[in-house]
């Protein structure tokens, strides 16, 4: 039984998308980053913490029965998304203030966005990271004002979200787009395929 340790509509879409059948059950975790902790470290830690912390739950005798339901082993994919630019690590925003001066850090440049994932099941944890470059074009106060004002940024790393509105703003990335809405799917599912796990 496969369990996606993430409460992200958007995860759930994508893994869904790649054909596999999964239950939801997010982790309730600390995201905050220690103190000069490198990015990449940072959501591959987060990653695993999730993983780790949902399977533990699943794994009391009574939790078993309910999640499993006699469909086999399990396997519990956590994830974490960031932003990054300068080094700075940039999660989800805390107030339409603080979004807003993310987006005028990423305007005119290019960053980083990093995804950890991490596949945990009974025999071992298996952990790997994706990074892409996002290009965003110059940003007006005004566009930025707007964009905050419409909500789309409140839950999103970065400020923004590829998949909507910010996609005028964006001419270019290099990498994988889906790393960017939240879950690098080749990634995933080449994590799925090795701990025996195929999709649809």
């Amino acid at each position: 039984m496969l369990v996606l340790a993430s409460a992200s509509p958007r995860r759930r879409e994508l893994l869904s998308q790649a054909g596999y059948e999964f239950k939801v059950h997010p982790a309730r975790i600390p995201e905050e980053p220690r103190m000069g902790e490198d990015p990449i470290a940072y959501v591959v830690r987060l990653a695993r913490e999730k993983a780790e912390a949902v399977f533990r739950e699943l794994t009391t005798e009574s939790d078993r029965h309910a999640m499993e339901g006699g469909e086999g082993r399990l396997a519990v994919l956590g994830a974490d998304t960031t932003v990054t630019v300068d080094r700075q690590i940039l999660g989800k925003p805390e107030d339409t203030a603080d979004a807003a001066r993310m987006l005028r850090l990423l305007s005119g440049r290019t960053h980083r966005v990093m995804t950890g994932v991490a596949l945990q099941t009974a025999e071992r944890v298996e952990v790997a990271a994706e990074v892409t470059g996002v290009r965003f074009l110059t940003l007006r106060d005004q566009e930025i004002a707007a964009y905050v004002a419409g909500g789309e940024p409140m839950d999103k790393a970065g400020a923004y979200a590829i998949q909507g509105w910010a996609a005028r703003w964006i001419p270019r990335i290099e990498g994988c787009y889906f790393n960017v809405v939240g879950l690098p799917l080749a990634l995933v599912c080449a994590l799925l395929e090795g701990a025996g796990m195929k999709g649809a």
